[in-house]
């Protein structure tokens, strides 16, 4: 089987420039959360707009990683020897469905909405019809394919990094909560429709 340049870097990492005399650490984060994101914040701005939500790939299993967490992680390798040439993968310490996590958030803002999961094709056909909608995107059939593989690490945290990541439930309602003013400004903004 053949790779691209673009695969090779991906599969092989820190060997496939190892020639040009870089110290490199590679990090495959799981889905990232925190204040601004374009995950969870997504999911709390279509559980206000509406009563029901279908649910593409419902059952696609993430270990959502605080951005700070990642953050720290990265300067914590960049004077580590010990990191160079390795790869880590980085996750928060619980694993939820889509669905659970997209319930939680209806929880945390107060919105509790009905869950409609889709199948394989329905999840599809939702991923190519959103591709039509003007604007940003909120779904692309590239985000449909890689939620047929669950986003989850192999392993626990890399004891490397001397810290453990932050739960979602410690940080997640802090800025998804209506009453935060954060929060009420992302409505006037959604409102005005800026």
């Amino acid at each position: 089987m053949r790779h691209s340049q673009h695969e090779n870097w991906y599969l092989n990492g820190p060997k496939f420039i190892r020639g040009y005399d870089l110290n490199v650490t590679l990090f495959r984060p799981s889905v990232i959360f925190g204040r601004g994101d374009s995950f969870l914040s997504m999911f709390s701005r279509l559980l206000r707009m509406s009563p029901v939500l279908p649910l593409a790939s419902a059952g696609s299993r993430f270990a959502p990683v605080h951005v700070e967490d990642v953050a720290r992680a990265f300067a914590d390798s960049l004077d580590n020897p010990a990191t160079y040439g390795q790869t880590y993968e980085l996750c928060g310490p619980n694993t939820y469905t889509l669905q659970e996590l997209v319930a939680y958030v209806g929880e945390v803002i107060g919105k509790p909405r009905g869950i409609i999961p889709l199948g394989k094709w329905a999840s599809y056909f939702q991923a190519w019809a959103m591709e039509f909608k003007p604007g940003r995107k909120l779904m692309t059939r590239d985000n449909y394919y890689a939620l047929c593989t669950d986003n989850v690490c192999r392993g626990g945290w890399p004891p490397v990094f001397d810290f453990q990541p932050a739960s979602l439930e410690a940080i997640a309602p802090e800025y998804l909560r209506a009453d935060t003013p954060r929060a009420r400004y992302e409505d006037y903004r959604e409102n005005a429709r800026r």
